[in-house]
Formats: structure tokens, sequence, C-alpha cells
């Protein structure tokens, strides 16, 4: 196994500063071929125009930010922090990165790793779900409580509440293709909620029937795919004959606001005149 002692430590003030680092956790040049991806890493490393961007600034100024890493048992580093970096490294010639190793457990490198990358603007929803899936089970791990509050705290990073984050750790259980199809919006997340409820093999069923025709979801088939399930009775059959049923089609109808602006005094905004032409139809509805 390789330790720190074998790499090159390099003691830079800045970054001990930056990040808080102690004597006993000096800042290290590991090459890159010590360097694996953190295990069931849920983040996708693309060489997009960003990656371009990325490599373009390490040719010019080097690897800024060290990233963050923890000895592996078999040998090498694991990444916890830096996956672009060190692909933004490779691409841009070097053999080297800056690092700074840490004694995580499983759970708290698990967590660290999806905060550092759950703001990012860019992520899919099967990205989001997977790694709220884990971040989630580490915290359960580390032996706290499961719940609204132990959800709040995994969504916490990225701003977003606990239904939320719970709804993304229901969709983690999808078919790889059904996860994919909600990437490209063919499924809607709300649709694959409710199916991620069912067995791998009724969501199979769903799955084959999504990828050989063009018929959406709607959010009333998939709660009736979830209760058929749960009563017991689902099977392609029934599937087939809930994805078949034709959706309701949606009504549009505009009135344009010279209309009506004659009935309202002239200081009411479109807003108060929408309210008032609500509680109209409200009075008119409840006197059929």
């Amino acid at each position: 196994m390789h330790s720190a002692g074998s790499a090159s430590k390099i003691k830079l003030n800045s970054f001990d500063d930056l990040f808080g680092v102690s004597d006993a956790e000096q800042i290290i040049q590991v090459e890159l071929t010590e360097l694996y991806p953190f295990k069931n890493h849920p983040f996708r490393v693309l060489d997009d125009k960003k990656m371009e961007e990325t490599v373009e600034s390490i040719q010019k100024y080097g690897v800024l930010v060290p990233i963050l890493i923890r000895q592996r048992a078999e040998g090498g580093y694991e990444i916890i922090a830096g996956h672009r970096r060190k692909r933004g490294a490779e691409r841009a010639g070097l053999h080297c990165l800056p690092a700074i190793i840490r004694n995580y457990t499983d759970d708290e490198a698990t967590i660290i790793m999806v905060d550092s990358n759950i703001q990012r603007e860019d992520i899919l929803p099967s990205e989001k779900a997977k790694a709220y899936s884990m971040k989630y089970e580490a915290m359960k791990h580390q032996g706290r409580k499961g719940g609204g509050s132990t959800l709040d705290e995994v969504g916490e990073a990225a701003g977003e509440s606990g239904k939320t984050v719970q709804r993304y750790i229901w969709l983690a259980r999808l078919t790889e293709p059904l996860l994919e199809m909600i990437d490209t919006k063919r499924l809607g997340i709300s649709q694959g909620a409710d199916i991620s409820f069912l067995p791998t093999e009724q969501q199979l069923w769903v799955q084959e029937i999504l990828q050989e025709t063009k018929i959406t979801i709607s959010n009333a088939q998939a709660v009736k795919l979830k209760e058929y399930s749960k009563e017991g009775i689902l099977s392609p059959e029934i599937v087939q004959m809930i994805l078949a049923e034709e959706k309701p089609k949606k009504r549009k109808y505009v009135i344009r606001e010279e209309q009506i602006r004659k009935y309202f005094p002239d200081h009411y905004s479109s807003k108060d005149m929408e309210r008032i032409i609500i509680q109209l139809l409200e009075e008119w509805k409840n006197r059929q």
C-alpha cells in the first residue's frame, strides 16, 4: 500500500491557510496513476465545454485547489473530491496533482463526496437520485435516525427540502433505462417516483412498452400502476391496458385583456382582475 511518505511532500502556506491543513496533514503531490475514482461515483465527468475551460486553466496556472483523497487498502488513493480536476490534469498533460490526504471512514467520505458535487448546475436527475441515496444511507450508518429531519439534512447542502430529497431517493430504485428516460424528460420525476414502488420485474414491463412506443405516462396512470402493484394484481397485460388509456386533452382558452378591462376600475392590475374572475367563476360553479 502506498503511504503519504512515498509521495514528495510540499508545504504550501496559502493552501494550508485555505484548507486548515495541519502539520501532520500537508499537501502532497500524487501521481495520476495512483488515483482511483470514488466507489460508485454517481456524477459524470464529461469532456464538455466546461472541461475544456478547466484544461485551459490548468495549462496556464496549474491545479490551484488540491484534490481530497484517502488511502485505499489495496493500494493507491481514492478520490473524494476532485474527479474533474483529475481528468483536466490528464487532458493538460500533467503527471501529478496536489492533494490532501484525510483518514475518512466510508460514510464520512461519501457525505463529503456528495456535498462537494451536489450544488453544480448541470446535475442530471439520475445523478442526484443516486447521490442522495448514497448520502442518506451513509447518514443512517452513522447512527442518525431516519425520517424527515435526516432527509432535510441530506438536502441541506443543495438547499432542498426533505420532501424533495425523498422523491429523488425513490427514483434511485428505478432501472437504469427508466432513469435515463427521466434525464431526457421522456418520463416525469413525479411519475418516476410512483413507478419506483414497482418491483424490478414490473418496472421492466413498463420500460419495455416505453422503449417500443412513443407513449408518455400521466400522473394518473403512474398512480394507477402503483396501486395495482400494491394490490398484487399488476400484470404485463394490465400495464399495457393502463398505458393505452387515452389521456384527457388539455383545454386552453385565452381572454384578451381589452375584452374585460371595461368591467374593472382603471387602477386594477392584471392579477387583481384574474383573482376576481376566478372568485366569480367559483361562485358560479357552486350555484350549478
